[in-house]
């Protein structure tokens, strides 16, 4: 009997040890996973080119409006 507890206690404790893509891919399915890669590449891309050029930007508003 004990043994028999002890094979189902580690057969949860390995459930429990699920893959984290796989709960990922369980709640959002491909799909959402797909989305949020791509808005997450789109978002990255734009931070860094709109703060690349974000204080030249600023610099140059303040020139024109002071002259």
């Amino acid at each position: 009997m004990e043994n028999n507890k002890t094979v189902e206690d580690t057969h949860t404790a390995e459930e429990k040890k699920t893959s984290k893509w796989k709960s990922l891919v369980k709640k959002f399915g491909i799909g959402g996973i797909i989305f949020f890669t791509v808005k997450g590449i789109i978002t990255s891309t734009l931070i860094y080119f709109l703060g690349k050029n974000f204080w030249t930007v600023i610099s140059n508003y303040f020139t024109t409006l002071f002259e």
